[in-house]
């Protein structure tokens, strides 16, 4: 008797009832070397990750590059990942990285290229950021530390609680706390400021 072809299996089957089982089973396939199962990591985590990314750089470029830098220092680090940790808690943590090195390079460049007397050209805004409120609270945000705008937002606009956001800046939670405290003190005075000069 003949056998029957068998037809290949997935390398992964990720329970679809369950989120944190199949995000387990990618993160467990992924670590066995299957690249799509990196992929769909990447597919769940990549809206979150660039949001943090954004929090923390001034452009969409920088915060695109953050992201894709993530991505890639986590795919090299997998073999070092806990699978019964949470997956986004670390990437997250890792993409903010790369963007506050992002942020850092920008800033030493910036500095270098432009002699003091002259002042920084504003970031271009998205055709979103049209409206007024918009464009004065950026640029109150784009006034702030890297790591000031980083709290405010994934706070104050992602919802990340202040543990998270201190496990993703490689904070003490308290830290992460009085950062948003002072955050919002200088915001205040950043927008007090720029509606004096409207």
């Amino acid at each position: 008797m003949a056998e029957s072809a068998a037809l290949p299996m997935p390398a992964y089957a990720p329970p679809a009832d369950d989120p944190v089982l199949a995000e387990r089973a990618l993160v467990l396939a992924a670590q066995a070397g299957d690249a799509r199962a990196f992929a769909g990591l990447v597919r769940l985590h990549q809206r979150r990750a660039y949001a943090v990314a954004r929090a923390i750089v001034l452009t969409h470029e920088d915060a695109e590059d953050a992201t894709q830098e993530g991505f890639l220092h986590a795919y090299r680090a997998l073999d070092r990942f806990r699978p019964e940790q949470a997956f986004g808690a670390w990437l997250h943590r890792i993409v903010a990285n790369a963007a506050l090195d992002i942020a850092r390079r920008r800033k030493v460049r910036d500095a270098d290229e432009l002699p003091e007397t002259v002042a920084s050209p504003r970031p271009q805004r998205d055709p979103a950021e049209s409206l007024e409120l918009r464009t004065r609270l950026r640029a109150g945000l784009d006034a702030l530390s890297a790591r000031q705008r980083s709290v405010i937002v994934l706070h104050d606009v992602e919802g990340f609680k202040h543990a998270e956001i201190g496990a993703m800046l490689g904070i003490p939670e308290g830290t992460a706390r009085s950062d948003l405290h002072h955050a919002r003190a200088a915001l205040r005075r950043q927008l007090g400021e720029l509606r004096g000069d409207l």
